[in-house]
């Protein structure tokens, strides 16, 4: 049951960005409490239980089961129904940020040293693993609550997208391995799609919809919207990466630079800049991160500025938030009018609101 000390958030409104944080922080709470709840007590704590915990204690705002569980109360479900699935989003989540951190030599996260700095690559792996396999075992919780032919459904959504999201960090960790330079828009976007739309936008909502209406509802309506917020939300990432507050943003201003990822940003500018410039652009580019100085960073930054190619990408972000507008309507076509839609119908201008 949802705790009556923090039910009442479910009824303010979501017409201004207090309320909507106010909003997505309940969801995370809700998620948080499920996951401590299922956490295993037993031995070896030190070394795998306590870091799962305190990874999810400095875990994000939890915007994936966030939509997971307002998709479904906006289709008529229940919360209850449906946090096991969220949970399962969110601990599967923290997983691939651990492992992210180690492929991209991440140094912090949420402002804080990341995992594998702290307790060495070995120990990090191991809890990442640990992680999802927790999420598997939570989506088991299912068949008692929705019965087999829907949770067997859900597992089936949890299999695609982990398949597209392993897919996207594959290209993306290839081009940096191959010192790929003519990444086009195109390109980027695809990489998108599979790393980041399908496994925090599209799936969550699909998920969500699913329980709250099994059978009734052809899922592939939340492809286009969670598409568009997706792409948005992974533009607005890497500029934040850029120009954002280490505070705020809570990971290193500038790693993308450092880990050589190829964002829009990135392929902007070898497309714009002069044949001297790519050839210095790529030679930094080809090197490990601890050879990339942070004079050669600083120069990076002066061709994005000579290039307005953050603008760029801001204006790119805009139109794919525009796109998402348009298709939310058919997206939630038949949901009910209420705090849950009004959220995820909200969360469209945050991802270009948000600093963090």
């Amino acid at each position: 049951m949802i705790d009556p000390a923090i039910a009442s958030v479910v009824n303010s409104p979501v017409d201004d960005s207090a309320a909507f944080v106010d909003r997505l922080n309940y969801y995370r709470d809700l998620t948080r409490q499920a996951l401590k709840d299922r956490l295993p007590t037993k031995e070896p704590r030190r070394y795998l239980y306590d870091l799962v915990s305190g990874c999810l204690d400095n875990s994000g705002k939890g915007l994936r089961p966030a939509l997971c569980l307002a998709t479904a109360r906006a289709f008529g479900g229940r919360y209850e129904d449906a946090l096991d699935s969220a949970a399962a989003l969110e601990v599967l989540h923290n997983a691939f940020l651990v492992h992210d951190d180690i492929e991209d030599g991440s140094e912090f996260r949420h402002a804080r040293p990341t995992m594998h700095r702290q307790y060495g690559i070995p120990i990090a792996l191991n809890t990442g693993d640990a992680m999802q396999a927790m999420s598997m075992r939570l989506l088991r919780n299912n068949l008692s609550t929705l019965g087999p032919h829907v949770a067997w459904q859900v597992v089936s959504e949890f299999d695609h997208m982990l398949m597209e999201s392993l897919e996207g960090q594959a290209m993306e960790l290839g081009w940096v391995r191959d010192n790929a330079c003519d990444i086009s828009e195109a390109d980027y976007l695809r990489m998108t799609l599979k790393k980041t739309c399908w496994y925090s936008f599209i799936h969550p909502m699909r998920i969500g919809a699913l329980i709250a209406r099994p059978g009734q509802i052809d899922l592939d309506r939340f492809n286009e919207f969670g598409y568009f917020l997706g792409a948005a939300f992974q533009i607005q990432d890497d500029v934040l990466n850029l120009v954002g507050s280490r505070d705020r943003y809570g990971k290193e201003i500038g790693g993308d630079l450092y880990e050589g990822k190829r964002t829009l940003m990135l392929a902007q500018l070898f497309e714009q800049a002069s044949p001297q410039e790519k050839r210095k652009l790529q030679d930094l580019l080809g090197r490990p991160r601890q050879r990339r100085l942070p004079r050669e960073i600083d120069w990076v930054y002066d061709l994005l500025k000579k290039y307005r190619s953050i603008e760029f990408a801001q204006a790119r972000a805009r139109e794919l938030l525009d796109a998402a507008q348009s298709a939310f309507g058919s997206a939630f076509e038949g949901a009910q009018d209420g705090d849950d839609k009004a959220f995820v119908g909200r969360s469209i201008r945050y991802m270009i609101e948000r600093s963090s």
